[in-house]
């Protein structure tokens, strides 16, 4: 019986609540055992590291990034998570996972040695494999290369505030960083550069860039006489700023009237953190979800196996459901549909599907219900879905009905909300829609872009916005973000707000 009960301790991964780097590591080759052989995960190399509680604080504040520039944003968004967390008001977060190669992830110190296995089941793996595999992240992010450019990036603009003066630099930063959701490509992908490549290409614009603005805006003809040459100058001015041009910091970084080389450079910067992040915004679901599954599926066979005790389960399952909390509509923390309860739930559900489909099921999803190989449809969806096609790809009646969802319309001129559809056999397909499209990126920001400049009169730039479903631009917003352009264009720009098809 004693040495059944000491197999039987023998076999556990830890069996106590504090952590050391022993159990970390035993803990961490269970669990990577099971994503590859069993889940057929694919990820980067990992890089695990424990950090405390004030660094993770100042990786809040510099929105998540190992190595990052100074600006004044960052020490503001430090003292205001710092205020909440020290008053109790708000906690950390377990960890953060950072989309590179290696791929690194930080965990807390003061979390317990089971939410430690909680987190690199979540981080080192989840994430890990959905960065690797999704087909945005593979199309519009440099995992290798992101380390080295933040770097450098750091480097440089240090070098600036050295040269120029904080002031300066900050006046640019600060008009970067409020036009970056305007400051990304949506419909083009940009060629990747390594970080060779890039300072290369840093050193010929350095050369070349103000001679190429003085082209720009000083060979059109303007003597008297001239308007057809003039004109077909101007024509060919345009062309060559391919207008329209949706993303506002690519023109005002190649085609700014004022703007000095290293202001360009930063621009550059800029746009290209925010391009990072932007495969992100559109797999918020389907990141959280694919993490939460594959911790769920990790830590439950590993207690199975006997890995891992009781106690130590229940304490993962209780951080779990934490985690997965949907409140209610009425709810005063109702805040909108909580992506990781959202996700998690739906590829709970494919798994269900093809393992013990019922008739529903199979009407809707004939391609994968009672086919059994649930592994293979969920990588395949994470390998080929952003959060709105998933959604209206995979999301079911079953899910619908568990969260009791239910879409309102918002139209601005009825004096009171109307519900659309509700979890019925006649709401199912609008609801889904209606789900999808608040999970498209394009539905949630403005589409601002660059339509004309004035290159003979007053070289006012003249951007569009187009409405969504009727509803203007914020009107506060609309003026600071018009002095931010303004800012980095030098002269005079005007907004017009169409709607679209008009």
């Amino acid at each position: 019986m004693a040495e059944h009960a000491s197999r039987a301790k023998s076999a556990l991964l830890f069996d106590q609540v504090d952590w050391d780097f022993d159990a970390l590591r035993r803990t961490y080759d269970a669990i990577e055992r099971v994503a590859c052989q069993d889940l057929g995960l694919d990820i980067y190399p990992n890089q695990i590291e424990i950090i405390s509680s004030e660094q993770m604080l100042d990786a809040y504040s510099s929105i998540g990034m190992p190595l990052m520039y100074r600006h004044w944003s960052f020490g503001k968004h430090f003292l205001h998570h710092e205020r909440l967390y020290r008053k109790g008001a708000r906690g950390l977060a377990y960890e953060i996972v950072i989309n590179s190669d290696p791929c690194i992830s930080y965990c807390l110190e003061e979390n317990t040695m089971p939410l430690q296995a909680l987190v690199m089941a979540h981080a080192a793996f989840g994430h890990n494999h959905f960065f690797k595999a999704n087909h945005l992240f593979e199309q519009w992010t440099d995992a290798e290369g992101i380390l080295d450019y933040l770097d450098y990036a750091r480097r440089y603009i240090a070098r600036c505030e050295e040269q120029h003066g904080a002031d300066e630099v900050e006046a640019v930063l600060d008009a970067a960083h409020a036009l970056m959701p305007s400051g990304i490509f949506r419909h083009r992908r940009p060629r990747q550069h390594s970080l060779r490549e890039a300072e290369e290409q840093r050193q010929r614009r350095r050369a070349a860039a103000e001679q190429n603005v003085y082209y720009l805006w000083n060979t059109i003809p303007n003597r008297p006489g001239h308007e057809r040459e003039r004109d077909a100058a101007m024509l060919e001015r345009k062309r060559e700023m391919r207008l329209p041009e949706e993303n506002l910091l690519y023109f005002l970084e190649h085609y700014s009237p004022i703007l000095k080389s290293w202001q360009r450079e930063i621009l550059r910067i800029v746009r290209n953190v925010g391009q990072y992040f932007y495969p992100q915004k559109q797999t918020k679901v389907m990141n959280e979800g694919c993490a939460c599954f594959v911790h769920y599926y990790i830590l439950n066979v590993l207690h199975a196996e006997g890995r891992l005790t009781d106690g130590a389960m229940l304490e993962i399952l209780h951080n779990h459901t934490n985690v997965l909390t949907q409140p209610d509509f009425d709810d005063p923390r109702f805040g909108g549909i909580n992506p990781y309860a959202l996700g998690f739930a739906m590829m709970q559900d494919i798994r269900r599907i093809c393992e013990e489909p019922g008739e529903e099921d199979r009407e809707w999803f004939p391609d994968i219900a009672g086919k059994g190989d649930w592994r293979n449809v969920l990588k395949h969806a994470w390998a080929n879905y952003r959060d709105e096609s998933f959604i209206q790809q995979f999301l079911s009646p079953a899910v619908m009905r568990r969260f009791r969802m239910f879409a309102l319309s918002d139209d601005a001129g009825d004096p009171y909300y109307t519900v659309t559809g509700i979890h019925d056999a006649r709401g199912y397909r609008h609801l889904r829609d209606v789900l999808a499209s608040n999970h498209d990126i394009s539905t949630l920001e403005p589409d601002i872009q660059v339509v004309d400049a004035d290159l003979l009169g007053d070289r006012c730039l003249h951007l569009r916005a187009s409405r969504r479903e009727g509803v203007p631009l914020d009107s506060s917003s609309r003026e600071a973000t018009l002095r931010h352009v303004e800012r980095l264009w030098g002269y005079k720009v005007a907004l017009e707000e169409v709607e679209p098809g008009r």
